[in-house]
């Protein structure tokens, strides 16, 4: 009798217990399923939309270089559509380059800046803060130039910034500065070719 009622006490109190719980339980299954399967989708969203921004990107490079800067609106339609992603940087980057070439350097260097202001990789953003120097000093903004490469953080881009503020200084009369700048850029370890430049202002 006692074992009878000892099981009969436990049934009972599963009972009660499941009254208690049994919709919170079946509610958290739910839920914590839900959560596995939404967490699933998420990610296989993500996996598509890179591939899809691959494929976009590897379209609008070919593009590029197929037509330089006449692909200009079809790649900063792709920009605009990826904007948050580093694909959108990298065809920024492309873009400025064949304007550069193509001698457009106003919209050349509103790719630039864009890079600079929305791209996350720091090298990235020193490539492109270089580039715009460069245009910078090609139209005589040497100030600016200058407050261009204050900007630059990364200490790999030292002696690539030291040589173009060599170059500044070279442009604007200040041989001494230039000296100075090319010195730093070689100890920094830039190549030959800043030795020349070196060699070129020896007194």
């Amino acid at each position: 009798m006692e074992a009878y009622e000892t099981e009969e006490q436990q049934v009972e109190a599963i009972k009660s217990w499941w009254k208690e719980n049994g919709k919170a339980v079946v509610v958290g299954g739910v839920v914590g399923i839900g959560a596995i399967l939404g967490w699933k989708y998420y990610q296989s969203a993500q996996v598509e939309a890179k591939d899809i921004a691959s494929m976009s990107y590897e379209k609008t490079l070919t593009a590029l270089q197929a037509s330089g800067a006449e692909a200009a609106e079809s790649t900063q339609a792709f920009i605009s559509a990826n904007a948050s992603s580093e694909y959108a940087v990298l065809a920024a980057l492309q873009l400025a380059k064949v304007q550069v070439e193509a001698g457009q350097l106003d919209a050349a260097l509103e790719q630039l800046n864009w890079i600079a202001s929305n791209s996350k990789d720091e090298s990235l953003i020193a490539t492109a803060q270089v580039r715009a120097a460069r245009i910078q000093t090609e139209q005589a903004q040497f100030d600016l130039a200058l407050a261009t490469l204050a900007g630059v953080k990364p200490a790999s881009w030292a002696a690539r910034v030291a040589e173009l503020k060599g170059d500044i200084a070279l442009r604007q009369g200040d041989v001494a500065t230039a000296r100075s700048a090319y010195t730093e850029a070689l100890q920094a370890g830039m190549n030959q070719a800043v030795q020349m430049k070196l060699d070129d202002l020896a007194e």
